[in-house]
């Protein structure tokens, strides 16, 4: 594999960063290569400004249409290319954070919306089928995978279909489903670090090696399999089809398992 690591959490000396270190090692280890993206060793800029398309400050900013003109014309800031380049590079992309407020941390969320430009990560078309655009499941990025490394300061059964604070996979539902699928990545299951704050030495090693046995099986693991747009599930408007999940309303019938 080739596995781009994007990390956001600001102490190196943090949950997070041992079990960055671990995963990345453990890669290693098997031959994997890793490359790093520490958002906040980095000083990414999260915040999306005229400056990353090279537009002029006294027009009004489009900013679909800027970053599309800016990504195909090569006019994207460096920092925004160099992870274009990373991307392109990766077969496999892993995502760390500490979930923070029910998502994740501003530096992250302002990757992407720095990163994840028009043309590059969504409208984009394909002009042998009508100009029809491809998204979820289709796209640039279509043919790597994802796997969503969080740590909680919940403990897990809080965060079980009927926890207060939400379903897992529904609160990572923005980022799996309506960033990543729609790019066009495979998403496998997420792996959770539960009750963070309070890991004792012996939950430390038991989440190191579920770490470390999650990454390895990468290659191979089953992705969430969340519904295609372009393969028959839904209609014109783009409303799963009545016969799919009858009765049923959610996230949850986004994915193919749900009956």
């Amino acid at each position: 594999m080739k596995v781009l690591w994007i990390y956001a959490h600001p102490e190196q000396r943090s949950l997070n960063a041992a079990l960055r270190d671990e995963g990345m090692r453990a890669l290693a280890e098997h031959g994997h290569e890793v490359r790093l993206s520490d958002l906040y060793a980095m000083g990414w800029d999260p915040v999306v400004d005229a400056g990353d398309f090279g537009h002029d400050r006294g027009e009004r900013l489009v900013v679909t249409r800027a970053s599309k003109h800016a990504y195909t014309s090569g006019g994207l800031s460096d920092d925004i290319a160099a992870e274009h380049g990373k991307l392109a590079w990766a077969d496999t992309v892993v995502l760390q954070f500490p979930m923070w407020w029910a998502g994740m941390p501003a530096i992250l969320k302002g990757w992407f919306d720095r990163v994840f430009v028009k043309g590059f990560a969504y409208g984009v078309t394909d002009p042998g089928a009508g100009g029809r655009t491809l998204r979820y499941g289709e796209g640039v990025l279509a043919g790597k995978r994802a796997m969503v490394v969080v740590t909680i300061g919940a403990r897990e059964a809080a965060m079980g279909p009927r926890g207060i604070n939400g379903e897992l996979n529904a609160l990572l539902f923005p980022l799996q489903h309506g960033t990543l699928w729609y790019s066009g990545m495979s998403v496998v299951e997420p792996l959770a670090v539960y009750g963070a704050d309070r890991l004792g030495d012996a939950d430390y090693k038991d989440s190191a090696a579920r770490l470390r046995e999650r990454l390895l099986a990468l290659p191979t693991s089953d992705p969430i399999p969340f519904r295609y747009q372009n393969r028959g599930d839904y209609d014109d408007d783009h409303v799963l089809r009545s016969e799919l999940a009858p009765g049923r309303t959610g996230l949850a019938v986004h994915d193919a398992r749900t009956a």
